[in-house]
């Protein structure tokens, strides 16, 4: 099916509203920064309630223990209740201790008691009052340091596979951003690390609050090639030095996304249709393909730099399967004449052996 854009798009990008404008405490619930597992604030508040309830009960042994040292013999329940109030700071004066190791117990015990009761409440409250203003500072500090991330626009099928390519390829997750409208899809990339945005990423407003103008690469992988191609006309005009890679379903639909700016387009339903045709004559070579796709385990194409001792040398001579040879940006097969000779600067493409890795239950010794 071929695309008709009976609109201007300009006009879609800049309708919507410019974010990064905007104050950041704003984009609370639009940007989430990974960091490690925090609890919530009502785990956190049950947790030190815990906590102080515990202290009163010991500070409640204590006095129990001592019970002829105040105004009246104590029962438990007595104890408790002093307790309860003595550190509470409430001071009803109804008990009181009259003996000096009382006194002394309550100087050295329940005081300090007292004062950590205090702070187990108090800094619970601070805490969870706080919590948003930590993230506030944590977003601007990352809008302020983020530089040559990679952004993945569309956390689908497409979107999720281009991920765990970048990170079998050592990329940071922390330098990887993500940008759908789907909030489910979002808490999956969270939970592997990566920066999420939630927002269409159509609009002007969105890209910028993912660092746009300062990204590297962009990956564009939604789900129908008309967003592919508005994604691409709004990345191109905002970040002109940025690599982009964009999906498209339909083949006839390629050009459109090299003129929207997009420096590299890999059609899905041709790719899969290739791959269709090749299982029905030869599968072992669709086994391989897969394999060569697959990031994590078995084989994989990979680049590197060549090393000093290959300078001059022929790549189809090196201990590696070399497929090709990459010079100046340009890309030369290993059956061309330009790649008969490594010149230095060179990047080889080869063919790499990954290790699956082991859990942690098999990488224990055997007793």
């Amino acid at each position: 099916m071929r695309l008709r854009y009976p609109f201007a798009w300009r006009d879609r990008v800049r309708d919507d509203v410019d974010r990064s404008d905007i104050p950041v405490h704003t984009l609370l619930d639009v940007i989430t920064i990974p960091t490690e597992e925090r609890t919530t604030p009502w785990a956190l508040i049950a947790r030190r309630f815990a906590y102080a309830t515990m202290l009163m009960v010991i500070v409640a042994l204590i006095v129990y223990l001592d019970t002829d040292g105040y105004t009246e013999p104590l029962t438990f329940i007595d104890a408790l209740y002093y307790s309860a109030v003595s550190l509470s700071t409430t001071g009803y004066g109804d008990i009181t201790p009259v003996t000096q190791g009382a006194r002394l117990v309550n100087i050295f015990v329940i005081t300090p008691a007292r004062v950590a009761f205090l702070m187990l409440l108090v800094g619970t409250t601070l805490s969870v009052l706080t919590e948003d203003s930590r993230k506030t500072l944590q977003i601007q500090q990352w809008r302020r340091t983020v530089r040559n991330h990679t952004i993945v626009v569309g956390y689908g099928t497409k979107g999720r596979s281009a991920v765990d390519a970048l990170l079998a390829g050592d990329t940071a997750p922390s330098s990887i951003v993500v940008i759908d409208t789907d909030p489910v899809a979002l808490g999956h990339a969270e939970k592997r690390g990566l920066v999420t945005v939630h927002g269409d990423g159509t609009k002007s407003g969105v890209l910028r609050v993912a660092g746009i103008t300062r990204a590297r690469s962009v990956v564009v992988a939604p789900s129908s090639d008309d967003t592919a191609v508005l994604v691409t006309l709004s990345v191109r005009e905002m970040a002109p030095r940025a690599m982009i890679v964009a999906s498209a379903r339909e083949s006839e639909n390629q050009h459109l996304l090299m003129q929207s700016g997009a420096d590299s387009v890999v059609v899905s339903a041709e790719t899969t249709g290739r791959l269709l045709g090749l299982a029905t004559v030869t599968p072992p070579v669709v086994e391989m393909m897969e394999d060569l796709l697959s990031p994590d385990e078995g084989f994989a194409v990979a680049e590197r730099p060549i090393a000093d001792d290959e300078v001059g040398s022929n790549p189809r001579h090196l201990a590696d399967i070399v497929l090709g040879v990459v010079r100046s940006g340009e890309l030369y097969r290993i059956d061309v004449p330009e790649a008969e000779t490594v010149e230095p600067g060179d990047r080889l493409l080869y063919v790499r052996m990954t290790q699956p890795q082991e859990s942690p239950e098999a990488q224990k010794p055997s007793e």
